[in-house]
């Protein structure tokens, strides 16, 4: 039926009137559509009954040339616009599905067809909106992003996001030729959140926002709750749904009762593409890496894989601390699913993983968060908020609600969408002070004119009471390098709420005496010994970590003095000294066989060492020490209590020699250290108790690459007393060595 027919001879003046308010309604938003600027095309598209009870069906098309409704009428263009509309009575509408299908040709001849996207109510839910504005939605990314699902029937996928200050968000992709002006969305009220389903879409399409902002410029972002994203250089999101069977219900009911404080934690630290590459080069995927990674690490004996971060980013070079697929792992090694299989593989063989994440800053990337809608959505305004100079990076604003629920929801989903065992939350000490690395005048105070990040200190807390609530047994670690108290106490008794933190005071003062030449060691042997001064204040994690290898500070190998054969058995003393001191371990891929080369992140590990006999046997040193510091409770039962530790002699700076008791429940290992190439003969020491004692380690054994100087594995005490104990005994303390003794039984 045309308009000019529907004058019902009645009324005529009025059916006048109301044709007129329509068809300028009908121009009004055809034109706001063709300028991409309808905030709500809903009021125009899809089905909208007149006041005689006839139906307008109106659907944009900027593409079509003719247009027609299956098993319904054919549709009129508006005048050179790309609106059609037609008009059906109630009768035709009543035969019509709901949710109709537009068939459509285009100047190519080409004929499309497909289910209108403008019959469909908002997929978001008014509770769901209240929970985001509130900043306690920790499921927001099952609402917002895309999300394959069936809508009465009709499959497709429906998109959200949020962007409060835009004036029209669209959605592009491979199904509309990347078109902004051929889907867009609706704004839900003043949530901020632009929505549509749009049917007929599956898994892998890919797809951006198209944003106009309050300024009238358009910008193609990614979706920041994408799930999976292209291989880089790319950055179109793709739509993901996944379909795989985890086998790690043993391991996750193992972890709720995981008594970590008590148990041993030995973390390698690992760059997924650099620890090994392929043919040519190539990286490998997350499932050969699942294989290969897992046999060596339980061959090396380490408990817990620690990644640098995996979610999406566009440099290499960045390592991942350039977040801009905050959840979605990176496309250089497979999909979504082949990470599931990743950490699944690593559960079922006994190895937890842990994550970097990175919520201190984002990268300025134009197609990331960064202005996301135009205006500061995901940052501060004021860059003494919102910007870190050292690393060109946006500072997250998280006094907005929004914001912090974006960020542990994602803390969240990685954690419950992977079964990760817990997050390394890189920067820690960046995040809560508000002049750090700024000077006077770049920085703004807090409400009570100190330097605390007062919002930044709201959400770690939330993050890590959420985390322990929803996922017990997963851990929280901090990268923390200041003295702030109690990053690793609990919430409820005025700490962070984080499991633990990186010690990285004790990190930098025993690098820093290891890189002194041994004749100068006696002048700062307080480096040593400091740690036990602060050492139970934290539960702390002992870093030997990636950043400490690159950046012209040398690998490990390379950071000792003397000549190669000093060089290794001071590595290999290094690493007794953290087996054996209280504390969680971390080590970076590479030290453990004394890689000479700083890491490198561009190619793999030089494991051509490993055929070398002296690197071979720093590599087997620190695998028995892994399996030493698992197998020998004395050595972790007791890591974060002060009983744990005995000093026997911490005095003897003259020498450059340590000696300690590591104890847990009984059970005790005499730790002896000598840290000059001298051998010290007839060096008498105290000891806990009377009896016969095994030497059960020595770093300078010939197995190792060492002088083979030591104790012939055995040593029995003097009733001699020594160093405050009742007795003692003489013994040969190794060059640039470490000795381990067990008691094992009493004298006769």
């Amino acid at each position: 039926m045309d308009f000019a027919d529907r004058t019902s001879g009645l009324n005529v003046e009025d059916d006048v009137l109301m044709m007129r308010k329509i068809l300028k309604s009908e121009q009004d938003g055809a034109k706001l559509l063709h300028q991409g600027r309808h905030y709500d095309p809903f009021t125009l598209l899809g089905y909208h009954e007149d006041q005689a009870g006839e139906w307008l069906v109106r659907e944009w098309l900027p593409m079509a040339v003719s247009a027609r409704l299956e098993g319904g009428p054919e549709l009129e263009r508006v005048g050179d616009t790309g609106l059609f509309r037609g008009l059906i009575s109630a009768e035709e509408k009543q035969r019509l599905p709901t949710h109709y299908t537009v068939i459509w040709r285009e100047p190519s001849g080409e004929e499309y067809r497909m289910v209108s996207p403008y019959t469909f109510f908002p997929l978001v839910g008014e509770l769901d909106l209240h929970l985001l504005a509130e900043g306690r939605h920790w499921h927001v990314c099952d609402v917002l992003g895309a999300q394959p699902r069936q809508v009465e029937g009709i499959d497709g996928v429906g998109f959200a996001v949020w962007a409060p200050a835009a004036e029209r968000v669209s959605v592009v992709g491979n199904f509309n030729g990347w078109n902004g002006l051929r889907h867009p969305m609706r704004c839900l009220g003043q949530s901020g959140v632009w929505e549509l389903f749009i049917p007929g879409l599956q898994t892998d399409d890919r797809y951006k926002f198209e944003i106009r902002t309050a300024g009238g410029s358009c910008a193609l972002k990614t979706d920041p709750y994408a799930r999976a994203m292209e291989m880089r250089p790319r950055t179109a999101s793709i739509v993901h749904c996944s379909n795989y069977q985890w086998q790690d219900q043993v391991w996750l009911e193992r972890r709720r009762q995981f008594d970590w404080q008590h148990q041993p934690i030995a973390i390698y630290e690992v760059h997924l593409g650099s620890w090994r590459r392929g043919d040519a080069g190539r990286f490998l995927n997350y499932r050969e890496l699942a294989h290969r990674l897992v046999d060596y690490v339980r061959w090396m004996g380490f408990t817990h894989i620690n990644l640098l971060p995996i979610s999406e980013h566009p440099l290499d070079e960045s390592w991942g601390y350039q977040t801009t697929g905050y959840f979605a792992p990176t496309r250089r090694f497979g999909d979504p699913d082949d990470f599931r299989y990743f950490v699944d593989y690593c559960h079922q063989n006994d190895i937890g993983v842990f994550l970097d994440w990175v919520p201190a800053h984002f990268p300025k990337d134009s197609f990331g968060l960064a202005r996301f809608d135009g205006s500061a959505l995901y940052e501060h305004e004021d860059p003494r908020l919102g910007e870190h100079q050292d690393w060109g990076t946006y500072i997250f604003n998280f006094g907005r609600n929004e914001v912090r629920n974006f960020l542990i929801a994602n803390a969240l989903y990685w954690i419950r969408e992977f079964h990760l065992d817990g997050l390394r939350v890189d920067a820690v000490a960046s995040m809560l002070y508000l002049d750090y690395s700024r000077q006077k005048g770049e920085w703004l105070p807090n409400r009570y004119g100190g330097n605390e990040n007062l919002e930044a200190i709201d959400f770690l807390k939330t993050l890590n009471t959420e985390i322990h609530a929803q996922h017990p047994g997963a851990l929280m670690m901090a990268e923390e390098s200041t003295s702030w108290p109690m990053v690793s106490r609990p919430v409820w008794m005025g700490g962070l709420g984080f499991s633990m933190k990186w010690n990285m005071g004790w990190m930098n003062d025993t690098l820093d005496y290891f890189a002194q030449n041994p004749v100068y060691r006696s002048y700062h042997h307080n480096q040593l010994t400091f740690s036990q001064v602060y050492a139970y204040y934290e539960n702390f994690i002992l870093p030997l970590s990636h950043d400490e290898v690159v950046h012209l500070k040398r690998s490990l190998a390379g950071k000792m003095p003397g000549d190669d054969w000093q060089k290794l058995a001071n590595l290999r003393l290094l690493f007794g000294y953290m087996m054996t001191h209280p504390g969680k371990k971390l080590l970076f891929m590479g030290g453990e066989f004394a890689q000479w080369k700083e890491w490198d992140c561009s190619q793999a590990l030089e494991w051509s060492l490993c055929d070398e006999p002296s690197h071979r046997g720093v590599q087997l040193l620190l695998r028995d020490l892994n399996h030493l510091y698992c197998g020998e409770k004395a050595l972790y039962g007791d890591d974060f209590e002060a009983q744990g530790f005995e000093w026997i002699d911490c005095h003897d700076h003259s020498q450059s020699v340590l000696s300690f008791i590591r104890q847990a429940q009984g059970e005790q290992l005499v730790c002896l250290f000598n840290f000059t190439p001298v051998v010290r003969d007839a060096y008498r020491i105290g000891l806990p108790k009377s009896g016969h004692y095994r030497e059960v380690l020595n770093t300078d054994a010939a197995l190792y690459g060492g002088s083979n100087v030591g104790l012939e594995g055995h040593l029995v005490s003097e009733a001699i007393p020594w160093m405050g104990r009742l007795c003692s005994a003489l013994v040969t303390l190794p060059p640039l060595g470490m000795v381990v003794l067990k008691w094992e039984d009493a004298l006769p």
